[in-house]
C-alpha cells in the first residue's frame, strides 16, 4: 500500500485582485503530489507562482479556489499544526532574531515548538556541528555572512525535525564553496532522516545534485512533472565550462563530446559546452588540462527561463 502523500495539490488556484487592473492569476488549476522522502525540485521564471504555492501549502495565503493539503491537514485551519510537520526557509526572508546571538534564536524557536529544553541542546549541537557553526554562535545575526546566516536558516528551519523541508532559493547570492556545504548537508540529512525536500530555486545546479524529481512551472500551469535526465532529454542539459589557460592555446575544437562556443584573448579563455546527460566537467576539464594549462574555471548552468522555453518548444 503507498503512503499517503505529504504535499496535495488538487486544482489549486490563486488570483490576486488588482485595483484598476486585471485580476492577475498567480496558481492556475494546478494538481500535483509529493510522497513521503521525495526530493522535488519546483522550478520556474520569476512570477511564475512558486512562492504564492509555497504561502498556500504552509497557510501564510488563502486559495481562491481549489484544495491543498500539508501532511493530510488543510495548512490554512491547521496551521500550527503543519508548523510541527514542516520547516520553511525563505531565501530574502529570516526567522532569526537580527540583533541577538545565533545560540539564542535556537532557544527562542525550540519553545515556540514547545521542545523540551535538552532535545533543543541536542538537536542544535547536531546541526551546529554538521553545518560548521561553531563560531558563530554567539555572534549576533546580522554579523553574519550570507552563507552563515542560510546555514543557521537551514539549521532553524530543521530544529523541530519536520517531515518536510521547504527551501525558497536557499542558495541564492552565495558563493560556489557555502552552495557545496549546504548541497552536501541536504544529502546527509534526507539520507539519514528521510526527509521530504521541496526545493525552489534558478540554480540548475541545484537541481540537478539535490532533486530526483522536478516541476516546472510557468504562469501558474504546470509545464513538466518528471526526472532530471528526462527534463535533460527534453530541453537539452547542456551546460558550458569556461577556462581560463596559462598561454594562447588553439581553439579547442575537438575535445570528446563537447561543442567549442568561444575562444577569447588569442586563446587564453575558450568556452565548451557539454551535454550532461553524456559526459561530466571533471571528464571535460581532464580532457582540457591535459592540453594545456588551466589556471581558473567556471561552470555555467542552463538558465531556468531558457529552460521553460525550451519545454514549451518541444512540446509544439
Amino acid at each position: 500500500m503507498s503512503a499517503a502523500p505529504i504535499l496535495a495539490l488538487d486544482r489549486l488556484t490563486r488570483v490576486f485582485r488588482r485595483r484598476g487592473g486585471d485580476p492577475i492569476r498567480a496558481v492556475d488549476g494546478m494538481t500535483w503530489a509529493v510522497t513521503p522522502g521525495e526530493s522535488v525540485g519546483y522550478i520556474g521564471a520569476n512570477g511564475a507562482g512558486k512562492s504564492t504555492t509555497i504561502k498556500m501549502l504552509t497557510g501564510i495565503l488563502r486559495p481562491t479556489s481549489g484544495t491543498v493539503r500539508t501532511g493530510g491537514l488543510d495548512p490554512l485551519r491547521r496551521r500550527r499544526d503543519v508548523a510541527r510537520r514542516v520547516g520553511v526557509v525563505f531565501g530574502q526572508r529570516s526567522q532569526l532574531w537580527w540583533d541577538l546571538p545565533l545560540r539564542e534564536s535556537f532557544t527562542i524557536l525550540g519553545a515556540i515548538h514547545g521542545l523540551p529544553r535538552e532535545q533543543v541542546r541536542r538537536r542544535s549541537a547536531t546541526l551546529v556541528e554538521q553545518l560548521e557553526m561553531g563560531d558563530t554562535l554567539d555572534m549576533p545575526v546580522r554579523q553574519l555572512s550570507l552563507g552563515q546566516r542560510m546555514r543557521a536558516e537551514i539549521a532553524a528551519a530543521l530544529l523541530h525535525a519536520p517531515e518536510l523541508l521547504v527551501l525558497d532559493e536557499p542558495t541564492i547570492g552565495l558563493d560556489v564553496l557555502s552552495k557545496q556545504r549546504l548541497r552536501e548537508f541536504l544529502r546527509a540529512e534526507r539520507a539519514e532522516r528521510g526527509t521530504t525536500l521541496l526545493l525552489t530555486t534558478h540554480d540548475m545546479g541545484d537541481v540537478e545534485r539535490l532533486c530526483e524529481r522536478i516541476l516546472v512551472v510557468d504562469h501558474g500551469n504546470l509545464a513538466f512533472d518528471g526526472s532530471f535526465p528526462a527534463l535533460a532529454a527534453t530541453v537539452g542539459a547542456e551546460r558550458v565550462l569556461v577556462v581560463d589557460l596559462a598561454a594562447p592555446t588553439p581553439p579547442l575544437a575537438d575535445v570528446p563530446r563537447t561543442r567549442l562556443l568561444a575562444v577569447e584573448g588569442d586563446g587564453l579563455r575558450q568556452r565548451l559546452a557539454f551535454d550532461a546527460t553524456a559526459t561530466t566537467a571533471a571528464a571535460v576539464l581532464a580532457a582540457v588540462s591535459a592540453r594545456a594549462e588551466v589556471r581558473d574555471l567556471t561552470i555555467e548552468e542552463p538558465g531556468i527561463e531558457d529552460v521553460v522555453r525550451r519545454i514549451y518548444s518541444a512540446s509544439r
